[in-house]
């Protein structure tokens, strides 16, 4: 229940912000249009990352622990956040080591 809670807030606020400016700003096609959605972009990108790294603390994939993935994703993207921190924990894994893909669905 909860997850769809979270889901709603996703598309309620960074999704309604983004639709309610984009339709305010088109009319008047004001220099602040690309601000606006900025934000709401960056909304949704700061939801998605405390979001995962809540995920991430409440059921680690391994060793390397959640700030791990909060300090990558902060310092550099949200795709190379999670894509290094799914990869560093599952290097931690004794060899041989299972295929990346059956690694994922074990955790």
């Amino acid at each position: 229940m909860w997850l769809l809670v979270i889901a709603a807030l996703g598309l309620l606020v960074p999704g309604g912000l983004f639709m309610l400016w984009l339709l305010q700003d088109y009319v008047s096609l004001s220099a602040a249009f690309s601000d606006k959605l900025a934000l709401a972009f960056f909304l949704d990108l700061i939801g998605s990352t405390v979001f995962l790294a809540w995920l991430f603390a409440r059921r680690p994939v391994g060793p390397i622990r959640w700030p791990w993935f909060l300090v990558l994703s902060l310092l550099t993207t949200l795709w190379f956040g999670l894509a290094t921190y799914l990869w560093l924990n599952w290097r931690r894994l004794p060899k041989p080591r299972p295929g990346l893909a059956s690694w994922w669905r074990s955790v």
